[in-house]
């Protein structure tokens, strides 16, 4: 199969983008006082996070079984993949000059880089990552973690196996995510084979903007809150 982009999952992956950013506004306004909300424990705030980096997971989910039906190369995806990893390590050390002890040690970036990997692994499960996506959601709540807090340690946190959220501006361990990243693979997987015209028709041409967001979504990624978060020191 040729090696084509597919729109209209690049329009999805750019309604991610648009979310993320205005959320991201928002919470910067909070953070110099602006707007009095609670980013941390208010539900309309951590649904909003939760339904955005599901969208994300679940579009580079999709976005492997593209690759995995065109026959992507593993060269190919280790380049990818280190670009990815990089900008994690790059985020890492940006939030802790910003955040100091709240620093993000494994967030979304960190989760996707060690995800990706699985799911290239796996990508030849089929409808067995239905399940396997449906376990990784469910385990945190079927199985939950020793009593100890071993598994709450930095080292394994990212794990995900918890008894308590770290201190930290952003986490998105394996454990539910991976089940996320994995429904995207199998739905991908289905849609091009079950119903391909679903992914490789034309957008209007309202929607082209978010195509092409989503098809630089890791530069956005990484200099949106730069950018949004000098503009407004740069007002006050």
């Amino acid at each position: 199969m040729p090696r084509n982009r597919y729109d209209r999952i690049d329009a999805l992956r750019g309604v991610a983008i648009v979310w993320m950013t205005a959320f991201h506004f928002c919470f910067d306004l909070s953070y110099f006082g602006w707007l009095r909300q609670d980013f941390y424990r208010d539900p309309f705030w951590t649904w909003q996070r939760t339904c955005i980096v599901s969208l994300f997971l679940f579009c580079a989910g999709l976005g492997q079984a593209v690759a995995h039906v065109q026959g992507q190369g593993w060269p190919r995806f280790w380049r990818r993949w280190a670009q990815v990893a990089g900008c994690a390590v790059l985020v890492s050390i940006g939030s802790w000059l910003v955040f100091k002890d709240r620093f993000i040690h494994f967030g979304v970036l960190h989760g996707i880089a060690l995800m990706l990997v699985i799911v290239r692994l796996t990508a030849g499960w089929g409808r067995m990552l239905w399940l396997a996506g449906a376990v990784a959601i469910a385990l945190p709540l079927l199985a939950p973690p020793p009593p100890w807090d071993v598994f709450d340690a930095r080292a394994l946190n990212w794990l995900g196996w918890i008894t308590r959220k770290p201190a930290t501006e952003d986490y998105v361990p394996l454990l539910p995510w991976l089940g996320v990243m994995w429904w995207g693979m199998a739905a991908g997987g289905w849609l091009l084979q079950a119903r391909p015209q679903w992914v490789q028709g034309a957008l209007p041409r309202i929607a082209a903007p978010l195509a092409w967001l989503g098809r630089w979504s890791l530069s956005w990624y990484m200099l949106h809150q730069p950018l949004l978060f000098g503009a407004l020191l740069l007002v006050r």
